[in-house]
């Protein structure tokens, strides 16, 4: 860690006496073999007449200084020139002003502070002095929004009470000329217009119209069960509006159809053995620690919902979607390896918390040895003395209980209507995947909870259950149909952004949701109170929610520190499940999480959700502001310190936390951020009456359809500094060799894009290649699916709400 201060006053013309003072401190890491990563935070402040709009510039002492990507500016970097210009909201400063901007950077060699800075060519002078470094400040989590990232999923050898809710308050139906209303329609319009191009030719929902994008899926026209889920929601709401319930039914069997694998896709979950569901492999914090070596000396739990649900269903196949698809086939995998077949299964990240997606190695789900190596792709990620061709699938279970809690509404609405008959078939579904999406609840290997080493007890029954939705379960299988082997697994890491409590509560107590399973209402009774339990054991004093809680520390049951308070037996851990970036400082998920809570309050009026909201609304209108002319700026970036004062394991609700807080480090103008947070804020505001909630949703996504609207959709600006990993190194063991199905060859060499030489023919490659070769930062406005849909679904929920405005 650095820190450093410099001051300065300089001769400058007579209309401007420019003086300034900037404060640069960091947090460095190291990743091994000389190199490493940092963050750096800059304070810029005006000791002169006032700024409007300043330019910060300085230069990195080595050239192996990098800057991947910053916040609260634009900034670019050319050699070892680094420059940072002013956005609209921080651009002018008045005399002793300041602002907060920051950026995160990887170094080789050493990571030596900048000597000099200047702010509108006037340079602040002095040597600097050493300055505190603050607590321990991770990596920023960049704009886009991070979808699931499935951790490794190992190949194995053949081998309490529920709380009553009242029923939910029906939505009140708009007046067609309800404005919001319109507007729903108008940007539902514009998603399905095919001239925008947000579908596949099999009206598969693009992760993104545009193709060259990098953030958990590492290409736009992949797409993400996160989408699907998505897509259902926005057609529920068409429903709703327009009593036309054919396209939510077509939403579904589309999913169902090409991101829920078929028979044909598992072919052999008839060979699980329940009692020994999966052979262990470790995860590693250190990349070059894979493959992961299987070991079957490590004791694992027993199953038990397999025969529960196959009782249920008449079927050993599992009932959940995997969580990526290449709709385009842009890899060339296929289906099993077929090279055709589109869309096609595919899996990227394998090789624990550290490792990126500009680290990533692409693979496909149903691995035949066509391609890669001798061994296809498995001896990347785990280390056995022989390999079988397999079939291998990761759910996100945030996006099917998603897609759990579109079908309540789909269910609510066409009630309603007096068209439920038209919606019973989906909704049916939506059940039979709540059922199998209990397998999120389970610890990794079934171990019970309060692992603290890979001896620690299997779990039988339910001891093995943490009622949470994990961050994954994974499934998969012997390709021959003739071997007998299959295996299943859960998660251990339990983040909080990943919880439904709407979903838990329509699973055990709406009628028509109510799965088969045997215990699986008496489950999902029990999730929901531990949902709720999780949400108020980690609330920071400040109102914000935390990362969440692990029964495996470091992914293979290493002793937690002893400091750390517990959960049910599972170790805090402030960013489960990945760490480049970290898990949980991206607002994103707090606005995720909490419209759901507050879509629970609004149904049912339960005390405990709205305690927690509270508190939560209380904290994040603090931290928002929305101008005359509708620009606005929400939260982006937080910081966590401290931890939950307390272990919980008990009944009723964990207390307030005092040593757990959090910090907005920087601010976005996001759009569908702001329509998901604006929806979180609406369902509350109609059910507590908040006017201020009321009034910052309603002026929210009136700034949106003001000053974002475009011919696709709602978009803004975005610099994509990050964009410089894309030549970054990717861990390839020494001496493996492979290929990718288009003749770009694997190995110790082999860097993002050289495993991915097609994005050299993408339209937008060329402003990139200008990047990496020195020369400004690319600008993208992005059109995301799930952004369009959250900024659409607002816009009708408020007609739907506050139908008068």
């Amino acid at each position: 860690m650095s820190g450093g201060l410099l001051t300065g006053l300089a001769q400058t013309p007579a209309s401007a006496a420019v003086a300034c003072n900037v404060t640069y401190t960091t947090n460095d890491w190291t990743s091994g073999q000389g190199q490493g990563g940092f963050t750096a935070n800059v304070t810029v402040k005006n000791l002169g007449d006032a700024l409007n709009g300043w330019t910060l510039r300085f230069a990195f002492p080595t050239s192996g200084q990098r800057l991947t990507q910053g916040w609260s500016a634009t900034w670019s970097q050319s050699g070892t020139a680094v420059t940072a210009q002013s956005m609209s909201w921080n651009g002018n400063l008045g005399n002793g002003a300041s602002t907060d901007i920051g950026f995160q950077g990887t170094w080789s060699g050493s990571n030596p502070k900048p000597t000099s800075f200047s702010v509108n060519g006037v340079t602040c002078g002095g040597t600097p002095t050493p300055t505190p470094t603050p607590t321990p400040t991770p990596t920023p989590t960049p704009t886009p929004t991070p979808t699931p990232t499935p951790t490794p999923t190992p190949t194995p050898t053949p081998t309490p009470t529920p709380t009553p809710t009242p029923t939910p308050t029906p939505s009140p139906t708009p007046s067609t000329d309800n404005q919001y209303v319109k507007d729903f329609l108008a940007l539902y319009n514009k998603i399905h217009d095919p001239a925008n191009g947000y579908f596949s030719p099999q009206g598969v929902p693009y992760h993104s119209v545009e193709t060259l994008m990098v953030e958990a899926p590492d290409q736009g026209h992949e797409t993400t069960s996160e989408a699907f889920s998505y897509y259902l929601w926005l057609e529920a709401m068409y429903g709703k509006v327009t009593g036309d319930w054919s396209k939510f039914n077509t939403a579904w069997s589309t999913m169902e159809k090409y991101i829920i694998p078929s028979h044909n896709d598992q072919p052999t979950n008839d060979k699980y053995d329940a009692s020994k569901p999966a052979t262990y492999a470790g995860e590693w914090n250190d990349i070059s620690q894979y493959p992961s070596r299987l070991d079957s000396s490590v004791s694992v739990g027993s199953d038990p919902i397999a025969g529960e649900l196959k009782s249920a269903y008449g079927t050993s196949d599992i009932y959940g979607m995997h969580w990526l698809l290449d709709v385009d086939n842009t890899y060339g995998f296929g289906r099993c390896g077929d090279g055709t077949t589109k869309p096609a299964y595919i899996n990227t990240y394998q090789r624990g918390p550290e490792e990126s997606v500009f680290e990533t190695i692409p693979q496909p789900s149903c691995d035949t040895f066509k391609f890669g190596g001798p061994n296809g792709y498995l001896d990347l990620f785990t280390g056995d003395s022989q390999y079988a061709k397999q079939w291998k699938y990761t759910d996100a279970p945030d996006a099917d209980a998603r897609a759990v809690q579109a079908a309540y509404w789909a269910l609510t609405w066409a009630t309603e209507q007096g068209k439920q008959s038209q919606v019973s078939s989906a909704v049916a579904n939506a059940a039979k995947m709540g059922d199998y999406l209990r397998y999120s609840f389970f610890d990794k290997y079934f171990k019970q909870s309060g692992c603290t080493s890979t001896s620690c007890p299997a779990g039988t029954g339910k001891n093995a259950s943490n009622y949470l939705l994990s961050w994954y379960y994974a499934w998969g299988g012997a390709y021959d149909t003739s071997a007998g082997w299959a295996w299943r697994i859960g998660s251990s890491h339990n983040h909080s952004g990943y919880q439904n409590p709407l979903a838990a509560w329509a699973l055990s107590n709406v009628s028509a949701l109510k799965p088969k399973g045997s215990t699986a209402v008496s489950d999902w009774s029990t999730s929901l109170t531990r949902q709720l339990q999780f949400y108020k054991w980690l609330q920071s004093a400040e109102g914000a929610i935390a990362g969440g809680a692990t029964n495996s520390w470091e992914g293979h049951y290493a002793t937690p520190p002893s400091t750390l308070p517990k959960f049910f037996g599972m170790a805090y851990d402030w960013e489960p499940v990945y760490h480049d970036p970290p898990s949980n400082q991206w607002f994103g998920f707090q606005a995720w999480t909490m419209e759901r809570v507050a879509e629970l309050y609004y149904a049912t009026g339960n005390t405990d959700a709205k305690s927690i909201l509270d508190k939560w609304v209380s904290w994040a209108l603090s931290g928002t502001t929305v101008n005359s002319d509708g620009t606005f700026q929400i939260p982006s970036t937080l910081h966590w310190t401290g931890q939950p004062d307390a272990s919980f394991s008990g009944t009723g609700m964990p207390s307030a936390n005092t040593g757990l807080h959090v910090t907005i480090a920087d601010y976005t103008n996001d759009v569908g951020v702001a329509g998901a947070y604006a929806k979180a804020l609406m369902f509350y505001a109609a059910k507590s009456g908040n006017a201020q909630a009321k009034s910052t949703a309603k002026a929210l996504l009136d700034g949106i359809w003001k000053n974002n609207q475009d011919t696709k959709g709602v978009s803004v600006p975005e610099t994509k500094t990050d964009y410089n990993r894309l030549d970054d190194p990717i861990y390839v063991p020494s001496g493996w060799s492979g290929k990718m199905p288009n003749g770009d060859p694997i190995n110790s060499s082999s860097t993002f894009i050289s495993i991915r030489s097609w994005y050299k023919n993408d339209p937008d490659w060329p402003k990139v290649q200008s990047y990496l070769n020195g020369g400004s930062a690319p600008v993208f406005r992005y059109h995301r699916f799930w952004a369009q849909t959250d900024v659409a679904t607002a816009l009708g929920q408020f007609g739907l709400l506050f139908p008068n405005g």
